[in-house]
């Protein structure tokens, strides 16, 4: 455990001292609250307006305001639980480049240890910037339109611990096999351009066509932006409800938003979210696990 310890501390001190990694973790959500308020706002705001004007429905704009923001936030805390898991996770591509694995790997630590050592480091420094981004887009929410209780909020934390981890065993899955920069900055722009539409960030999965919806919805990342949609949004619908909304208008907006997901035509429930999005981290980092038994049985070898 000391060693472990040791490691895990050596790995966190190492990426917020490379200002070159922690201010591109860091840039990412930043950059895309503002670029999803400036330019993405009045788009949700036009088409959320023109759907209830044209189902006769009127709606505050505060509480239209501080439902759009959710939708915004959300989908970026979504993204970023991913994205910045792959630019947390170079350090272990650099020990590479920079030849510190092999001072790692002679000592008596085994390998396991510095794997393991990888995945908590990512997922600490992924954490601080991820809840550090939280934090921005509770005060963008509270400008715009505040409507969530302290139950929403702790949720809200632990959808982002969850995804969080799921994205930091993600990164150490493919990561594991990279061993140059050009290499990991090829993976970080696919992952960064990509994973926000597969995972209905960028565009609600409700307005895809029906096969690319079955297929999405193996996707595990899929239920970690439904989770979020749901308790950032939930405060926002009971409004509506309480405006007198019938059930069906705001299960209707919930839906076309991602609040559920549904397989092969049945809606997942919320636990079974949580279910998917647990086991497939589970199994990422039993498959990381094995990656590293196998590689230290070939060293010994």
């Amino acid at each position: 455990m000391t060693a472990l310890f040791s490691l895990v501390k050596r790995n966190t001190k190492l990426y917020f001292k490379d200002k070159g990694m922690f201010f591109s973790s860091l840039i990412t959500p930043v950059i895309l609250l503002v670029l999803y308020a400036t330019f993405l706002k009045k788009v949700y705001d036009d088409s959320f307006r023109s759907a209830l004007n044209a189902a006769g429905a009127h709606i505050p704009d505060s509480l239209l305001d501080g439902f759009v923001g959710g939708q915004l936030i959300s989908s970026l805390l979504a993204v970023s639980c991913v994205t910045v898991a792959f630019c947390s996770n170079l350090l272990m591509i650099k020990d590479k480049t920079s030849g510190a694995i092999h001072d790692l790997t002679i000592s008596p630590v085994r390998r396991g240890i510095l794997g393991l050592s990888y995945y908590l480091s990512t997922l600490v420094s992924t954490l601080i910037i991820n809840f550090s981004a939280l934090a921005v887009c509770l005060v963008y929410l509270h400008i715009v339109g505040w409507y969530l209780t302290v139950t929403d909020i702790l949720l809200v934390v632990l959808d982002i611990f969850l995804l969080t981890m799921f994205g930091t065993a993600l990164s150490s899955c493919i990561n594991f096999f990279l061993s140059s920069d050009g290499q990991a900055s090829a993976v970080g722009t696919i992952v960064s351009s990509g994973y926000g539409f597969i995972c209905g960030a960028y565009m609600p999965i409700s307005n895809f066509g029906g096969t690319l919806q079955k297929i999405l919805s193996f996707l595990p990342g899929t239920y970690g932006t439904a989770l979020l949609r749901n308790h950032v949004l939930r405060g926002s619908l009971d409004e509506m409800k309480k405006l007198g909304f019938p059930d069906g208008v705001t299960k209707s907006i919930g839906d076309s938003v991602d609040c559920s997901i549904s397989f092969f035509g049945h809606d997942v429930p919320l636990g079974g979210m949580y279910a998917v999005l647990i086991g497939s981290t589970l199994l990422l980092i039993c498959i990381y696990t094995v990656f590293n038994i196998v590689v230290s049985r070939k060293v010994r070898k």
